[in-house]
């Protein structure tokens, strides 16, 4: 999507690793060292800094040392990686130095945008917000016709009524309808496509089963203590 963009608007694509910059000068130089009409990409954000709740954090750090099963060697080896701020970030996005320019757009992506600081992703800050969701029978409708050259089928509406019990991904679903080989033809597909939307259906039926498993075993091994705490009291 962002080299669709690109190449629509004629702009200069930046790919900005965070944890490469060193601290908030390094990342200011470097946006003032963009051209304008330019891309700038931050991948996967919660991964590349920790801006999930640096101020939480900082109320963490104020309290008394416990134990702590990470050397503190190693944590100041971490820290020293980079010292770029929530708020360095910030001024980055829409500060000050951001004004230095015209025609500039950044993007971030993440896949857990619970995660991160209300500050960052507010309204007026990142201005739009695009959700890159499971597969529906609309993109599967898309899809069908980039590789199968197919806009109505029998097979049709079977697939509608799995997609919407069923969560895919568009990638994993045009894998299914790639060809394999040359006597592959739509039918079989369309085919392969449904049977792993059954085994999609059937692996996160089973997780659901697990988990309600595991929450009642829990349940009981709490019962069995207390109980047994109330025994040793009553002797």
């Amino acid at each position: 999507m962002i080299a669709a963009m690109a190449n629509l608007l004629d702009y200069d694509i930046y790919d900005l690793e965070l944890t490469s910059v060193n601290d908030n000068t390094d990342l200011r130089k470097l946006l003032i060292d963009t051209s304008s009409k330019s891309i700038i990409v931050i991948e996967d954000i919660d991964c590349s800094l920790d801006l999930t709740g640096q101020r939480k954090k900082k109320k963490e750090d104020n309290k008394p040392d416990q134990k702590d099963p990470i050397p503190k060697k190693e944590k100041d080896k971490n820290k020293k990686k980079t010292e770029v701020t929530l708020s360095g970030l910030l001024n980055f996005i829409d500060g000050l130095w951001s004004a230095c320019g015209s025609e500039r757009l950044i993007i971030f992506t993440t896949n857990h945008v619970e995660k991160l600081d209300p500050a960052l992703i507010r309204r007026g800050r990142m201005d739009k917000h695009i959700e890159m969701s499971y597969c529906c029978f609309e993109t599967f409708k898309v899809l069908a016709k980039n590789y199968l050259d197919l806009e109505s089928h029998d097979l049709f509406a079977t697939i509608d009524r799995m997609l919407g019990e069923t969560k895919m991904t568009p990638a994993d679903v045009a894998e299914c309808l790639m060809p394999k080989s040359a006597e592959e033809d739509a039918e079989s597909c369309l085919k392969e496509l449904i049977k792993s939307l059954e085994n999609a259906n059937e692996e996160a039926r089973l997780k659901v089963v697990n988990s309600e498993d595991n929450g009642v075993q829990k349940v009981q091994e709490c019962d069995e203590s207390s109980d047994e705490s109330s025994d040793s009291e009553d002797d």
